[in-house]
């Protein structure tokens, strides 16, 4: 049983949502990640280990390509609806409890910064690494950010900002999230940002890509 979980997970990591998907050129009329998610839970593999030892290496996998240069933007993309066509199966033993998520990621793009790219793509990382992900969109004011956490206690934040016009806001993001939950842990990242500048602003971390923020939220949760 643990070929067809290896199976998945590189269905994952290389992209394959389904046997009718084209992509990757070289797994052409294979099934993908929908068909071999279905036939493991028909086998009686438990939903929770599916997450854990398939889907989660795989985002892994292409997260660390992606943080090594390896792998790039349409990758990331790839491997996300394959990983969604996989969760497709899921959800409803996440919806029921019996797998539980590792724990709340709430995300969001900073007050007055538009750019959804960034956040889009840690989002996907996040989710393919077990975790539930809030995204509160962008333009995202600090009172927004304080009613998510208020709503899911001991959650994690995630702030991104691709300019330099908008990465101050972060400041006061994090300071008005901290005067009311100050045991938050909050990640923050984007173009312009970087681990000084986390320090500077009372946020607990940084990270220069999606893997990186995976890796510091399982570290800490």
């Amino acid at each position: 049983m643990t070929d067809i979980l290896a199976r998945i997970a590189n269905c994952i990591e290389r992209g394959k949502i389904n046997a009718s998907s084209p992509y990757p050129p070289d797994m052409l009329g294979q099934d993908g990640a929908d068909e071999l998610t279905r036939s493991a839970l028909d086998q009686g593999l438990p939903p929770d280990r599916i997450m854990s030892d398939a889907l989660v290496p795989g985002m892994r996998a292409i997260g660390e390509k992606f943080s090594a240069g390896e792998a790039f933007i349409p990758d990331i993309l790839m491997s996300a609806k394959a990983m969604n066509a996989a969760m497709e199966h899921l959800k409803p033993y996440f919806d029921s409890g019996v797998v539980k998520p590792r724990g709340v990621f709430v995300i969001g793009t900073v007050t007055g910064d538009l750019h959804d790219i960034g956040k889009n793509l840690v989002g996907m990382v996040v989710k393919g690494g077990g975790w539930r992900v809030i995204d509160l969109g962008v333009n995202v004011p600090v009172d927004k950010f304080i009613e998510a956490v208020a709503s899911n206690p001991g959650c994690a934040v995630g702030l991104s900002a691709l300019l330099t016009t908008t990465m101050s806001n972060m400041k006061s993001i994090v300071e008005g999230i901290k005067s009311r939950f100050p045991h938050t842990r909050i990640i923050i990242g984007g173009a312009p940002i970087n681990q000084d500048y986390a320090r500077k602003i009372g946020a607990d971390a940084y990270s220069p890509d999606p893997q990186g923020a995976v890796n510091y939220l399982n570290s800490a949760a």
